[in-house]
């Protein structure tokens, strides 16, 4: 298991653009929710530990959040020559066992995951109601095999922030979990394939 750190994609970049498939089928665009007052970006996948560390209390944030009207998707981008535990058909299972409420999408092409910057899994993207980044960073302090409950109180945080119209509060703690698994030879040049420290 490598840790690898959030890029932190500079605040008050622009929300990439993005159509990609869910676990029903059906495409999920970037333009799909342009009433929300914020839009959270998931980079996960089904088999990091990282992920599976805080699936549930993910999942219960999720609830929470969207039900206060925050727009969430999450992305997986991981090569699945390489990992098909991450591939479309476990993708499904995973979000109906997980209790996901949002989409979660399929970047098959790794493209969409090359222009947030994303680097790890899970890797957080928060954007406010004009879809500018405001908060990148981690779920919470914890981590796999610390003996630690996730609480998700970074995330809510910024997510209380934003929705109540407040400036979020610095510093930001960089996400850390396993890098994104890319193509041999497509790694994107912000990739360093180091671990975090």
């Amino acid at each position: 298991m490598v840790k690898t750190a959030s890029t932190m994609l500079a605040l008050g970049s622009s929300l990439p653009k993005f159509a990609l498939p869910n676990v029903d089928g059906r495409i999920v665009t970037s333009e799909d929710s342009p009433e929300a007052p914020g839009l959270l970006v998931v980079f996960m996948c089904n088999h990091c530990p990282f992920v599976i560390h805080l699936r549930e209390e993910l999942a219960k944030f999720a609830r929470e959040y969207s039900g206060k009207g925050l727009a969430i998707v999450g992305i997986s981008s991981n090569d699945t020559a390489a990992y098909p535990q991450d591939g479309p058909e476990a993708m499904k299972t995973e979000h109906k066992t997980a209790g996901y409420v949002f989409p979660y999408l399929y970047d098959e092409t790794q493209e969409i995951a090359k222009a947030f910057q994303a680097a790890c899994t899970p890797d957080f993207f928060l954007f406010d109601k004009g879809r500018k980044l405001v908060y990148r960073g981690q779920f919470d302090e914890t981590r796999p095999k610390a003996n630690q409950t996730p609480t998700g109180r970074d995330l809510r945080a910024a997510c209380d922030a934003l929705l109540a119209g407040k400036p979020i509060v610095e510093p930001q703690m960089p996400s850390i979990g396993c890098n994104i698994k890319w193509r041999v030879g497509s790694e994107p040049a912000y990739f360093t394939g180091q671990p975090a420290v």
